[in-house]
């Protein structure tokens, strides 16, 4: 099994993440999941980002658990879905997430969907927290908007919070309001999604060129760089490997400068548009239990 040694990051919790993960968005839970996260952990990934509303829980737990990897050195994130908002939904929503996934505690668990009965559905994780249910807990698709409607009444600061980001969507406003709080970005889509325009763009060819890696690496190896905690997804095992080789070259600082200059301002996602929470909240994620 390879041991490839993956640079943490500290939280503002004291607990310490793998920089780069395994995203298993989109990915089916009819043995496609159990089989690509199985062969990122054989690869040597030690960070496994799943979701209530992927409806792969199970899939991502069995596959940790046949790993033969000590439970303690991989990092399983999940997320709470909006119908499991409010305290009493929340606490048994982390339960059966626990039950799904097969294991004694999350390392970290996230707000997925920022609209509703949030201060109700922190509280819950603070209290699994202290139980040691949950490791860490934390937010995602939190704008500046929605981060300063909620979490100045958190008791608990996140310790991340996960949100769209790669070279076209820099996020620099939030980052001013999560830096000054030690609070760390998730990039979710890191490569945009394989936004072709993203992967052409000059500057990001020459730079492969240069380094003897494809795009994806120096993108990834970018975002890296600026702090930032990645979780590419891929299904093809070759794309799976070359993600995580990004620590053994290092862009320059006038490099990183003209990376950020790609910076277009907006995503595709934008959790401040009217009628995103209404559409999200007719999403059951509950259907088959």
């Amino acid at each position: 099994m390879t041991a490839i040694n993956t640079p943490k990051v500290k939280l503002n919790d004291g607990t310490e993440i793998p920089a780069i993960g395994f995203g298993t968005f989109q990915i089916p839970s009819d043995g496609s999941t159990y089989k690509a996260v199985s062969e990122a952990l054989k690869i040597g990934y030690r960070h496994i980002d799943t979701a209530v509303a992927y409806f792969n829980e199970a899939e991502v737990g069995k596959a940790v658990k046949d790993s033969g990897i000590p439970r303690d050195q991989i990092w399983v994130t999940s997320k709470l879905w909006l119908q499991d908002f409010g305290y009493e939904p929340a606490k048994k929503a982390i339960d059966l997430s626990l039950k799904k996934l097969g294991l004694d505690y999350i390392d970290l668990y996230l707000i997925h969907q920022p609209y509703g009965d949030v201060p109700g559905a922190w509280q819950a994780m603070e209290e699994a927290k202290r139980a040691g249910k949950i490791k860490s807990i934390g937010v995602s698709n939190m704008t500046p908007k929605i981060w300063n409607h909620f979490v100045p009444s958190f008791a608990t600061l996140p310790s991340v919070n996960q949100v769209e980001f790669n070279p076209y969507f820099q996020q620099k406003p939030l980052r001013k309001i999560l830096d000054a709080a030690n609070v760390r970005i998730e990039a979710w889509a890191p490569l945009g999604q394989g936004n072709h325009d993203l992967l052409n763009e000059p500057v990001i060819t020459k730079l492969a060129d240069k380094y003897g890696k494809n795009a994806g690496q120096v993108i990834l190896r970018f975002e890296n760089q600026e702090g930032i905690i990645v979780f590419p997804k891929s299904v093809h095992e070759s794309r799976i490997k070359s993600n995580l080789e990004i620590f053994d070259f290092k862009l320059t600082d006038e490099e990183i400068a003209q990376l950020r200059g790609l910076d277009k301002g907006k995503g595709n996602h934008d959790p401040d548009a009217p009628g995103v929470q209404e559409r999200l909240a007719g999403y059951d994620v509950h259907a088959n239990d």
